[in-house]
């Protein structure tokens, strides 16, 4: 019987370390008092130390500043101009993620494409650019995954999964892409300064086959949570996509997971499960998978290192959980994987990392 692996995976992030400017620059933009107290005090208490942007840190500037800035407070950039952008940096961060794969000679043999991202919109799409920029064959088969938010890599998965069972010779080249930090947002109202908090940009690239080897991929099934489609919206704004994240979404996942009668887990426990790759959505969502599903705190170590190291990147984000993984030889473990996106959607597949 044929089974997709996903044999290697490569990750990248911009060079531009921004988080510590993002979190200076948006305190200033905060009322003094209560509302910025309350900001360093949520910001300490994130989990996240560095998040990286494909824009300098010095990108940031005061209204009257004499230099160049992307934002400039009172006049920050218009969506045309950060589509621009996106089509300037997107295809070099794809181009480093899928360098990290080492395919050498391979390039010649990938048979499919698929490209997920949410943060950027341009024709010739990235998938076109990734393939003349790799020199893949005239007769790929490419597939664009767009705006499904933080959730999308596992669709993308999904998709490759179906091209190798449909033909075994296939090889699929998955790339998640996100410029999360093109969105950024005026704003005085802290929730909103929270949630542009947690975001970096970040890309990554799996190569998938039947070739046994990485992690085996398992079943896929998707789930709708109840009364929850406006806790998470992404929206394309006169300046950039404008994104809400409710406060109410970490309760919302405690209590669809507590409800859950064994879908998610197959009809098992979680004793059944090894290796929780756990898309790192924030802090409080990571929070609120441990505590509906009753996980031991060391059971998300992997999504707590990769938030702390980079932030979310939305659907990126499980991937380089996945890779980090991947990266561990303590023998053969079963995994289950899951993010959240718009819908509110819980996207999940189980794997097996082999030895």
């Amino acid at each position: 019987m044929t089974i997709a692996h996903i044999n290697r995976i490569g990750t990248a992030v911009p060079e531009h370390d921004i988080h510590e400017a993002y979190l200076g620059f948006i305190n200033k933009a905060l009322p003094k008092g209560k509302a910025r107290t309350v900001f360093e005090r949520m910001a300490n208490r994130a989990g996240i130390e560095h998040r990286y942007s494909v824009l300098h840190k010095d990108g940031m500037v005061e209204a009257d500043a004499p230099q160049d800035g992307f934002y400039r407070r009172g006049a920050y950039p218009s969506t045309a101009a950060r589509m621009r952008a996106y089509e300037q940096h997107a295809p070099a961060l794809a181009h480093k993620a899928v360098a990290k794969l080492a395919l050498n000679g391979e390039a010649a043999g990938i048979t499919h494409l698929v490209v997920a991202s949410c943060t950027g919109f341009v024709a010739p799409g990235l998938d076109q650019l990734i393939a003349k920029q790799l020199g893949l064959r005239d007769d790929l088969q490419r597939t664009m995954v767009g705006f499904m938010g933080c959730s999308a890599a596992v669709p993308a998965l999904r998709i490759a999964q179906a091209a190798v069972l449909a033909d075994p010779a296939a090889r699929v080249l998955v790339v998640n892409l996100e410029l999360c930090t093109l969105h950024l947002q005026e704003t005085d109202d802290i929730q909103t300064a929270l949630s542009f908090m947690l975001f970096g940009d970040g890309a990554s690239a799996a190569l998938v086959t039947a070739d046994a080897t990485g992690l085996a991929l398992g079943d896929f099934r998707s789930a709708l949570i109840p009364e929850s489609a406006d806790m998470i919206t992404w929206h394309v704004g006169d300046q950039g996509f404008v994104m809400y994240l409710s406060g109410q979404v970490p309760a919302k996942i405690t209590q669809a997971l507590r409800e859950d009668t064994g879908g998610l887990l197959r009809g098992e426990g979680t004793q059944a499960i090894d290796l929780w790759a756990v898309h790192g959505g924030g802090r409080t969502v990571l929070d609120a998978v441990e505590t509906g599903l009753s996980l031991p705190p060391a059971a998300l170590a992997a999504s707590r290192t990769i938030l702390r190291q980079h932030g979310n990147m939305s659907s990126a984000t499980i991937m380089f959980v996945l890779a980090h993984m991947l990266g561990e030889t303590d023998g053969e473990k079963r995994g289950l994987a899951m993010a959240f996106g718009p819908g509110m959607v819980a996207e999940t597949f189980r794997f097996t990392r082999l030895n």
